[in-house]
């Protein structure tokens, strides 16, 4: 039976940001009842595996009541024996209904709450689509405290358009008063499908360039790195035993189990995502019959690939020796040429039995870590 994480997801949100392309919509009572039992359904059905971490994400886990949260959190411990002292996170959006639910998470089992912040400047969150201001997110991270809450994580979101550095900083700055234990540092992406892909494609000019995008990028390392936050991810960084338990075990390559509408899974060698579509997953679920999705083994090169270019985004890199005992492959003579390119460049380092991104390599993340995926 393999150790994994457990992935739960609710897809409904109170509105819907532009931006956005995760599996959402907003909130519909008869839908989101119908969705729930579907969701019941698969868990009872789900492979068996031995869960390590539980993570809520959508969509806006929140929309449902503590209560439902609870029953979720109570099946997965008796279908998947989720150890008692798991890490148990849930997302949420710091809007003003919040406050009164988080009693009810802590004592639902939830132990870290990751907010959805994306910024703290009122035209930054006017441009995402966001119906929430600064006052909301302090007042969101005292009632998390006073609801007993040791573990909180704040999203950034940078890139966005019109920001500037000034007003990035801002947030950064916002963010670390707030003494919060973990903040995420995501750059905008334009998603195929949304508003912001249709505003793109109509002006694109007014989207940030490369440049402005590294000098952000910059500034979040510099300014969380002074204040005692550690890096452990690209886009992560936590003060000091509060890294994400259930993400690292993705960038580790380790199994994971997703449930809900488009989750992902990755199983005995196969990586398989469910639909994305609501009624499609339901009526799948509700019928016992297999989720519709697609799925892959990954074997020889793009297993191997995959596995580097998820260590590559963490801190610790690639340990080779590690990685020859698990993959049977020595990075260091299977991808000579690649290392040799990239520690000229300046985007990797190979010292003490390891192979790191350097700082510079972490602006160009994507393509150092790409590099290994297309050989």
């Amino acid at each position: 039976m393999s150790s994994a994480g457990v992935y739960v997801h609710l897809p409904f949100c109170p509105y819907v940001c532009p931006y956005c392309d995760f599996a959402k919509e907003a909130w519909d009572e008869t839908r989101a009842a119908r969705y729930l039992d579907a969701l019941r359904a698969e868990l009872d059905a789900a492979p068996a595996v031995e869960a390590r971490t539980l993570f809520f994400g959508g969509g806006t886990p929140t929309t449902y009541g503590p209560e439902v949260i609870a029953e979720l959190i109570a099946r997965v411990r008796v279908r998947f024996g989720l150890p008692a002292g798991a890490e148990i996170t849930v997302e949420a959006n710091p809007d003003r209904s919040l406050a009164g639910r988080l009693p009810g998470l802590a004592a639902a089992g939830v132990n870290r709450l990751s907010v959805g912040v994306q910024s703290f400047e009122p035209r930054e969150l006017r441009m995402l689509g966001r119906r929430h201001d600064a006052a909301d997110v302090e007042r969101t991270v005292a009632a998390a405290r006073d609801a007993g809450f040791g573990n909180v994580s704040i999203d950034l979101i940078f890139g966005v358009p019109g920001q500037d550095e000034a007003s990035w900083a801002r947030s950064l700055d916002a963010a670390i008063g707030l003494r919060v234990e973990h903040i995420s540092c995501y750059g905008l992406t334009i998603e195929e499908g949304t508003p912001y892909a249709t505003w793109f494609a109509r002006d694109p000019a007014a989207f940030a360039g490369d440049a402005l995008e590294a000098r952000l990028y910059a500034l979040a390392i510099e300014r969380l790195g002074a204040a005692g936050f550690e890096q452990y991810e690209i886009s992560n960084w936590a003060r000091p035993g509060f890294a994400c338990q259930h993400n690292r075990l993705y960038w580790a390559n380790e199994p994971y189990l997703g449930l809900g509408v488009g989750a992902a899974s990755y199983l005995d060698g196969v990586r398989s995502t469910h639909v994305r579509d609501v009624d499609a997953y339901c009526e799948a679920a509700l019928a016992g019959r297999p989720i519709p999705g697609e799925s892959e083994r990954l074997e020889g090169e793009a297993r191997v690939g995959e596995a580097i270019m998820l260590a590559l985004r963490t801190a610790e890199g690639v340990d080779t020796g590690r990685f020859r005992e698990r993959y049977g492959v020595d990075v260091a003579v299977r991808y000579r040429d690649v290392v040799d390119e990239m520690v000229a460049a300046g985007m990797l380092a190979a010292e003490h039995g390891r192979l790191r991104l350097t700082e510079r390599g972490r602006f160009v993340a994507n393509d150092v870590c790409g590099a290994f995926l297309t050989l």
